[in-house]
């Protein structure tokens, strides 16, 4: 059964920086007002989802909104 990716916006307190940025290829990121970021991008599925949540968390990163969007 194939899996079909989710685009998913994850909004972050702060700007993400240069390495962190080139670490999430295949994503925009996009500077919001408020000192916010967004991140948005195909989401495959709930584990993928964690691993990117951990890694903001394992780097500081509050995490202020997730949400699936349309294409």
């Amino acid at each position: 059964m194939p899996t079909h990716a989710h685009l998913t916006a994850i909004v972050v307190r702060g700007r993400l920086s240069s390495p962190l940025v080139a670490a999430l290829d295949g994503y925009r990121i996009e500077a919001l007002p408020g000192g916010m970021t967004k991140v948005a991008g195909p989401v495959a599925d709930q584990s993928m989802l964690f691993g990117l949540l951990e890694m903001f968390d394992g780097l500081n990163i509050e995490v202020v909104s997730v949400n699936q969007v349309d294409p």
